[in-house]
């Protein structure tokens, strides 16, 4: 079978390897799509991602559906809980100290014609539901989880910080939540565009001036609950000096350099509740429902498909923040 392995910064190459033989508890099954996120471009470009780097040629790709040996055409969640840790136990499986997770660290991912995977992490995908919708599940479940979060609730003023796959889809889910008004922001015009058809009614341009036109767009009230989805530090200042008083940010963004700031006095004065997102737990039967029933559009966030013999060039697309979800088919 074809492998695409990540050798160091910017090397991916193809690779022929065998297919491999599925142990107890698991399904082989064959890949038919996979989706590049943000997280892939870091170890793409930086050879890691936060404090775990790359120790030896890593297969990237945990956005994932595919077919199983019966027919079952599955969405397959990246991560495998231990089960027993005390996380694990309390019921933060996210937060398990011994996780596997798909494309990380030692941990091949799905950038190959097969792999093998817990049958308790797939899941039976809905015929209406494509494979690149299947696909869009992982980010899906990110958003649903930073929503939960946020603890959005009806009527609630919400901002959304950098309009990327999961900023767009946290406005989203945030609209499904009861959010009676959603301002979004992002520096490409493509992304914002997609903000308004997702419902968000006022879009501020990366300019400098978000935070003012924010406040002005809020009567000075500032917004219930701040996403910050953009991995930059632009978008985490914005997010705190727009956000009311007594109200939420939510960080889901992954800076490059390992590092998120903020000024400390705003967040102390305003008395905030600030939560980082750790991926996402008990969200696929979720987000399966909100597709299946036409709550949420991923599909229109595949913008662009490669074969895996051109998964190189599908990393300089998204590198070049080009469309929206750069999908790659096996």
């Amino acid at each position: 079978m074809q492998v695409a392995r990540l050798h160091g910064a910017g090397d991916l190459r193809l690779h022929e390897e065998p297919i491999p033989t599925p142990g107890p508890g698991e399904s082989l099954v064959r890949v038919t799509a996979v989706g590049v996120c943000g997280s892939d471009l870091h170890w793409f470009s930086e050879s890691g991602i936060g404090d775990a780097r790359l120790v030896k040629p890593l297969v990237l790709g945990h956005e994932t559906a595919g077919v199983t040996e019966s027919g079952q055409r599955v969405a397959v969640d990246p991560a495998i809980p231990c089960g027993v840790c005390e996380p694990c136990r309390q019921g933060n499986p996210n937060l398990c100290e011994h996780l596997q997770f798909s494309g990380h660290g030692a941990d091949d991912g799905s950038l190959r014609q097969y792999i093998n995977w817990p049958t308790r992490c797939l899941y039976p995908l809905p015929d209406a539901l494509t494979d690149a919708d299947g696909v869009l599940l992982e980010p899906l479940g990110v958003a649903l989880f930073a929503v939960d979060l946020g603890h959005v609730k009806p009527g609630m003023t919400v901002g959304v910080f950098g309009c990327g796959p999961i900023g767009l889809l946290v406005l989203q889910v945030a609209r499904a939540a009861g959010a009676a008004h959603i301002i979004a922001t992002d520096k490409l015009a493509h992304r914002l565009e997609a903000a308004q058809r997702f419902g968000a009614e006022d879009l501020k341009a990366g300019d400098g001036d978000e935070a003012a036109e924010v406040l002005k767009a809020t009567g000075g009230r500032g917004v219930d609950v701040a996403f910050e989805a953009a991995g930059v530090n632009e978008a985490v200042d914005v997010a705190f000096e727009t956000v009311r008083p007594g109200g939420r940010v939510v960080l889901a963004g992954i800076p490059a350099d390992d590092r998120t700031s903020f000024k400390a006095s705003t967040a102390r004065r305003k008395g905030l509740t600030i939560k980082l997102v750790r991926r996402m737990k008990h969200t696929y039967p979720r987000a399966i429902r909100l597709v299946e029933r036409g709550l949420v559009d991923v599909r229109s966030l595949a913008t662009h498909r490669f074969p895996l013999s051109e998964a190189a060039q599908a990393f300089s697309t998204a590198q070049k923040r080009e469309g929206i979800k750069i999908i790659i088919e096996p």
